[in-house]
């Protein structure tokens, strides 16, 4: 008969066998429960608002372009970072080490690459409202695609440099034999908060403060032209459209903000930043929940995803002619 030590022990006849992730069983299972909602939540919103975007030709604009990017960027989360995640909260990890570091590598890539995207639709933004007259000839969708390509080759080849350690001898943060864990030294770990957190923050949040400025403006002079009756209507249609935007994409940067926050903690403390793929950590898991609420928020402040949304699941899209239907007013 097995010891209680042997029941714990992911291989009970190895000595360096690590132990068995142990949970209360009614908590496992509202765990279970509530991470996988998430994680089906997010690749089905996500989904759809790559199908919207990608469908629909009205909707291939450059700033559209950037929402997605970051919208695949999510729904990659949704669909390879949470999974694994979830399953491994009261499993141990049979994958081997070179899996476990190609695991974290695409965990840190997908980052990267969101952050970027954010810089992107934060500079797009900006130009769309602080240089509105030469905001078609500045943006454009071919920039926009290489903007995009960049975007996600510069995110692996950064990530790919800064773990090149764990790619040379993977599994060297393990303790024992059945975990996964990646650890950033403190030194790494700044290098990697002052370019993929405090630089691109950093300018995210001057671009928006001179939208911000600017849009109070615009707002003042559009309430000065409807008064006096002399505004075409079309042009104040297109400057509240704009400052719409700008707001509802300001929305997505703060909640951004709010869910990152936590995971550069250990890094301003002065500690390593400790990755474990069986812990479920509150932090990891509140960044990747971001990946959930960004179309969340596009759905509560864009008509044209709500209406998207709703020829999508009524299967119109599938209608020849669908791909022109008129989405923006």
């Amino acid at each position: 008969m097995k010891t209680l030590e042997e029941i714990e022990l992911c291989v009970p006849q190895l000595n360096s066998s690590c132990r068995k992730p142990t949970h209360p069983h009614t908590a496992v299972m509202l765990i279970y429960v509530l991470l996988s909602s998430i994680s089906f939540i997010t690749v089905a919103l996500n989904l759809l608002v790559i199908i919207s975007i990608s469908h629909f030709r009205q909707l291939h604009t450059p700033t559209n372009l950037f929402l997605l990017s970051l919208a695949v960027s999510d729904l990659l989360v949704g669909l390879l970072l949470m999974p694994v995640e979830i399953i491994y909260i009261e499993v141990c990890w049979f994958l081997g080490d070179i899996l476990c570091t190609l695991y974290y590598i695409l965990d840190y890539i997908i980052t990267s690459a969101s952050v970027a995207n954010m810089v992107l639709i934060s500079l797009d933004r900006y130009l769309a409202i602080c240089d509105p007259l030469h905001y078609a000839t500045k943006v454009n969708k071919s920039r926009a695609q290489v903007c995009v390509s960049l975007c996600w080759i510069c995110s692996v080849l950064y990530r790919l440099f800064l773990l090149h350690d764990h790619l040379k001898n993977p599994g060297r943060s393990n303790t024992c034999f059945g975990e996964c864990v990646v650890i950033i030294s403190n030194i790494a770990g700044v290098i990697d908060m002052i370019f993929t957190f405090i630089i691109p923050i950093t300018v995210i949040i001057v671009l928006y403060f001179r939208v911000f400025l600017v849009a109070l403006s615009q707002a003042r002079m559009l309430r000065t032209q409807i008064t006096a009756a002399t505004a075409k209507p079309g042009s104040v249609t297109v400057k509240r459209n704009e400052m719409k935007a700008a707001r509802t994409l300001g929305i997505v940067v703060v909640v951004f903000l709010f869910c990152f926050c936590p995971y550069f903690f250990p890094t301003l403390e002065g500690e390593d930043t400790s990755v474990n793929a069986s812990s479920a950590a509150f932090e990891i898991w509140l960044a990747h929940f971001n990946s959930c609420l960004n179309p969340v928020i596009y759905a509560f402040f864009y008509p044209w995803f709500r209406k998207s949304i709703r020829l999508i699941l009524t299967l119109q899209i599938l209608r020849p002619g669908s791909r022109d239907t008129k989405i923006l007013h």
